[in-house]
């Protein structure tokens, strides 16, 4: 087999043995040395195997398969980096189950395509402001979900086993909120980096496309949500529903779109 196909589920399989034993009801709060070893090396393995199939040849690869990859990456390794001052094993064993399945979608669904114009200047920084907006969003995403089911558990008189070592809801909501107003700061950015360097990036002025909808979309809901806690102390519930909503919002924007074009149509 070739070495790009074993080292992908070399990293899997780091990734899901990090990510199992995060989960484990006994473990604790910033989970076992060996797991974080475990973890800190599929995340190089995984940067180097990004660096194999999204550089190749002078030119960006970043099709649907990817971009699931390189999302995955991005969010496990800045999660990790959260980790060292806010331990959360339940929610890094969840990122890193996630990056154990996104590391292997080059493998099901190879990338063949290059991306226009990724050798300007404005398309790369374009590029980073999204990837870096997209994993903090995701991660805040997943965090809401979790803390979602943790007050479910609380509310039934017991935390669950999984959830021991955890954080107050408090501390979770707090971090939340700020996960979101980086992840909203950057969206901004990776917008306004569109608007500003369209005609360098894509050759024409931005129009509204489907892409631009779903992601201004997801901006408003991010926004809205920012607003609501400042203005009127929204959280809770209320604030899980608006975060995981502005997400798939922000879901179909890119990934959803190179979905429906490349894996549906077969643009």
């Amino acid at each position: 087999m070739p070495v790009f196909v074993l080292s992908s589920f070399l990293v899997a399989g780091l990734y899901a043995v990090s990510a199992w034993q995060f989960l484990r009801p006994a473990a604790r709060p910033r989970g076992p040395l060996w797991a974080s070893a475990l973890l800190l090396a599929g995340i190089v393995i995984h940067a180097a195997l990004l660096g194999a199939s999204v550089f190749q040849q002078d030119a960006v690869h970043l099709g649907f398969a990817n971009a699931v990859s390189l999302i995955a990456w991005l969010s496990v390794s800045v999660y990790a980096l959260t980790a060292l001052k806010v331990p959360l094993p339940g929610i890094q064993g969840w990122v890193a189950a996630a990056a154990a399945v996104g590391v292997l979608f080059p493998l099901v669904l190879p990338d063949a395509r290059a991306v226009p114009f990724s050798h300007t200047f404005g398309f790369r920084v374009h590029l980073v402001l999204s990837l870096l907006a997209y994993c903090l969003l995701f991660i805040a995403a997943l965090q809401a979900v979790l803390m979602s089911a943790f007050e479910k558990r609380l509310h039934k008189g017991a935390a669950a086993a999984s959830m021991q070592g955890m954080p107050p809801l408090l501390t979770l909501e707090s971090l939340l909120f700020k996960l979101i107003w980086a992840g909203f700061i950057l969206l901004s950015l990776a917008l306004a980096s569109g608007v500003l360097f369209s005609e360098e990036i894509f050759g024409m002025a931005m129009s509204l496309t489907h892409k631009t909808f779903f992601a201004l979309l997801s901006w408003l809901v991010f926004g809205a949500l920012l607003a609501g806690r400042t203005i009127w102390g929204w959280r809770g519930r209320l604030a899980v529903r608006w975060t995981i909503i502005g997400f798939v919002m922000l879901l179909l924007a890119y990934v959803g779109s190179k979905f429906v074009l490349e894996i549906l149509l077969q643009r």
